[in-house]
């Protein structure tokens, strides 16, 4: 046990950040319990375009367990990585799906080619520590607006998910029938989420996931909820018949011949997953470090080139094993609470994973309705970004973080948010006779989405 202890302390340097073994793997379960929900949700968002759900969850599983071992051993962080909600929301729902009404075959090859390159493109830029600089010339408010206006979008597809919101031919959209299941237990989860939350319960997001799961497989045994497969309602209950059989990740799958013939929409798409990732990447890690007192005396962030380069390797490991772009997440911040603050607590996290993938017919049973309370809640917490927003001061960072807020949820598309944001916000600031001030990161980006806006008019 001590030769253990040893091994631990000489890879993590515990007693240096005033911690133990037993604090740490603790932490790592707390942050496993908080986003464990990714296993359940990222199936159940990338099969919208066309990707099976069980591929999907062996490839969530491998990527978030590898990603975060690595963080663990190479930045000795208690910072967990899995793919990123709002990122496979983006994957699917704005690019493979327009892709998809293209006639684009299996579209989802495509956005897998776009987070691989986008993965490399980290990977250089963190090599040359642009990253972190890049952070500091892009306008706070547009960076806020565009974590805002994911987090609604995030709201909109669970919401829609749980048939709380629908169609309406009338009013664009309505509020659903509380008749049916779906919807009556979504909102009941999404309550019981909001309670948990207040009184501290640790992972209370996989607990109102689970929650609303009981409940719909009790509506089922008293038949108010009625599966037909025909319909595309399926049994709520794991079925285990066949054992655990895991379905084979997809390997590789990437279209370069779209790149070839598509060249400035890949390029759209790739600069879109940028920089999303970017600013979510480096404002969970800038969190969760707060949290933790891990940032040094001038309030950076030491090893932020390991960890950055941990969330990049994530991102390219996970798109050669077939899913969304692989990110920190904020709940390694309720593992942080509760003691965590070195690599172990990342171990732990991360093993935990690896083992979660024996239990892949439950996680796949688990139906969309009961992701409604993790959508809802993660959006409702990146909602938090707009109290960093000022609206009084400068007029061309507040047009465009507020038509990044709205232009995601109102256009179904994270795509057209940040393309008004970013545009809105150079047009202002060349009105003001500022054009001198706007980086030229933006003015690239601007550029970009200029070209997409006239190729559609074509």
């Amino acid at each position: 046990m001590a030769q253990g202890e040893s091994f631990l302390e000489r890879c993590f340097k515990l007693k240096e950040h005033g911690t133990n073994v037993k604090t740490e793997v603790m932490a790592g379960v707390i942050t496993f319990l908080a986003m464990v929900y990714i296993l359940a949700v990222n199936p159940s968002i990338l099969s919208a375009s066309g990707m099976e759900p069980g591929a999907v969850f062996t490839a969530t599983a491998v990527s978030a367990c590898f990603a975060t071992l690595f963080m663990a051993f190479y930045a000795n962080y208690p910072i967990a990585l899995a793919s990123g909600m709002g990122l496979n929301a983006y994957f699917a729902y704005s690019v493979c799906i327009p892709l998809a009404k293209e006639g684009i075959n299996d579209p989802w090859t495509v956005a897998l080619t776009a987070v691989l390159v986008e993965g490399l493109i980290f990977i250089l830029l963190t090599l040359c520590k642009f990253r972190e600089a890049l952070v500091n010339d892009v306008p706070t408010n547009l960076k806020n607006g565009i974590a805002v206006g994911i987090g609604l979008f995030i709201a909109l597809v669970g919401l829609e998910n749980g048939g709380v919101v629908v169609a309406d031919a009338a009013t664009l959209v309505n509020l659903g029938s509380f008749a049916s299941p779906s919807m009556a237990l979504a909102v009941i989860g999404l309550i019981a989420c909001a309670i948990m939350y207040n009184y501290r319960v640790p992972g209370y997001i996989l607990w109102s996931i689970l929650g609303t799961w009981v409940l719909g497989m009790i509506a089922q045994l008293i038949g108010w909820y009625q599966v037909d497969v025909a319909a595309g309602v399926y049994s709520l209950f794991p079925d285990f018949s066949s054992g655990i059989n895991l379905q084979a990740p997809y390997l590789f799958a990437f279209n370069w011949e779209f790149v070839a013939n598509h060249l400035v929409d890949f390029a759209v798409i790739v600069f879109s997953f940028l920089f999303v990732d970017l600013f979510d990447t480096a404002g969970t890690l800038i969190g969760v470090a707060s949290k933790g007192n891990l940032l040094d005396k001038e309030g950076r962030l030491p090893r932020a080139k390991e960890a950055l380069m941990a969330d990049a390797v994530g991102t390219v490991f996970g798109a050669a094993v077939g899913t969304s772009t692989c990110t920190s997440y904020v709940e390694s911040s309720a593992g942080v609470a509760a003691g965590g603050r070195t690599g172990l607590t990342s171990l732990t996290t991360g093993i935990l994973f690896a083992v979660a993938l024996v239990l892949s017919p439950v996680f796949l049973a688990i139906p969309s309705f009961a992701t409604v309370p993790a959508l809802v809640w993660v959006g409702l917490l990146m909602m938090s970004s707009v109290t960093k927003m000022d609206f009084s001061e400068d007029p061309a960072g507040a047009i465009g973080g507020f038509l990044a807020i709205i232009m995601m949820p109102f256009t179904y598309s994270i795509a057209n948010g940040i393309m008004f944001g970013i545009l809105a916000f150079v047009i202002v600031r060349v009105c003001q006779g500022r054009a001198k001030d706007v980086h030229w990161v933006m003015w690239i980006a601007a550029a970009l989405f200029a070209l997409r806006i006239i190729t559609l008019v074509v």
